[in-house]
């Protein structure tokens, strides 16, 4: 297994780290006995970073690994979780919420603590309270070992928050498709530029680099050493010397057994492998079906259509071809008042919109598409 070394805390990861937020499932509910086998797998192959956190698997995966990881001695694995931001308020919330991770998670300790998904509202909210001034008076009692956070929003706020503190580690969004989106790879250099490690979550996309067509499939076969679309996005962000764990959010053994054998020993992309995965990128952009910016200037929608977000979803289907992609932002942020349906046709929208698209026909081929709710590969 691939080892990566924390200069700045002296600390040595597994370049795989099993994320805890996939577990198999059976009746919604996490199944236990695979679940065990599998980190078992890993931990045995060197996997040496657990990382969970409050909310996954409806509360229970702390618990869960609680259990399964007080067969192991505490020193030889480093574990990590988050405190959820949306949850707290005043510094008791901060307390109350650690206590209750430490017993669920059956530790006296956490090796890397984060403040789970930050962004500008929530940075700004635990600045008044004093929320990292109290997590590092509990990495002083030792019950952190180190502090940092994960994060989601733009490259500023990445800038803002990573120069406000010495960090010991933080975590963001990155893969050969994001590179400009959120922190991105700008935020990537950022921090590899202050020696504070990455930690990398959605290399793959949650799922979406995945399942491709054969026609991306066929560009990959250009790859000496291809295995699957889903070890070639791996490979993409590993071989990236400043990420010291790529997180994975394991759903069978299967997954298992493919990680390993990506990480197990580890192969750097070359420059042709890159030119190669940057083809499959311009691949993937091409299919975008309409130039919306998200600029929001047609906005507010007078029948409640969230124009840029039907869009959003819209293109976003198209590349990966995959309804799975899209279908919480689909069904659960935009809902059904907020659906692309709903448009009146009043054309209020396309008489400002600065791209001068066609607003009211592409609203009618989103929801056509969206409705389908199929793979188009």
């Amino acid at each position: 297994m691939e080892k990566r070394k924390m200069d700045n805390i002296g600390v040595e990861t597994s370049l795989l780290g099993f994320g805890c937020m996939r577990f198999p499932t059976v009746n919604g509910e996490i199944d236990e006995p695979l679940a065990e086998k599998m980190i078992d797998k890993a931990i045995a192959e060197g996997v040496n970073y657990i990382d969970t956190a409050y909310p996954y698997h409806g509360g229970k995966s702390e618990s869960f690994l609680g259990k399964v990881l007080k067969k192991y001695d505490r020193n030889s694995f480093y574990l990590a979780t988050k405190l959820p931001l949306w949850m707290v308020n005043s510094l008791e919330d901060v307390d109350r919420i650690f206590e209750e991770q430490l017993q669920k998670l059956q530790t006296d300790y956490i090796d890397f603590y984060l403040l789970h998904a930050v962004g500008r509202e929530r940075w700004d909210a635990m600045q008044k309270i004093g929320c990292v001034e109290r997590l590092e008076k509990l990495k002083e009692e030792g019950r952190i070992k180190y502090l940092g956070f994960s994060f989601h929003d733009s490259y500023e706020v990445f800038e803002e928050i990573l120069n406000s503190r010495s960090w010991d580690f933080c975590q963001i969004q990155l893969n050969y498709m994001d590179t400009q989106e959120q922190a991105g790879l700008k935020g990537y250099a950022l921090a590899a530029g202050k020696n504070i490690p990455v930690v990398v979550m959605e290399p793959v996309k949650g799922g979406s680099l995945a399942a491709f067509s054969d026609e991306i499939l066929e560009k990959f076969r250009e790859i000496e050493s291809f295995t699957s679309p889903a070890g070639v996005a791996l490979r993409w962000v590993g071989s990236l010397p400043g990420v010291k764990v790529v997180l994975s959010g394991m759903s069978s053994m299967e997954q298992v057994e493919g990680n390993l054998k990506t990480f197990s020993p580890f192969c750097p992309m070359t420059q042709n492998e890159k030119d190669v995965v940057a083809k499959v990128t311009d691949i993937i952009r091409s299919r975008v079906q309409n130039g919306c910016t998200g600029c929001r200037y047609c906005m507010p929608c007078p029948a409640g259509v969230d124009i840029p977000g039907c869009f959003r979803a819209w293109n976003t289907y198209h590349m990966y071809q995959n309804y799975h992609v899209v279908s919480w932002s689909w069904e659960q942020e935009l809902g059904e008042k907020k659906q692309a349906k709903n448009c009146i046709k009043c054309g209020k929208c396309e008489a400002v919109c600065p791209q001068k698209l066609a607003i009211r026909k592409d609203l009618e081929q989103v929801q056509a598409d969206l409705d389908k709710k199929e793979m188009i590969l």
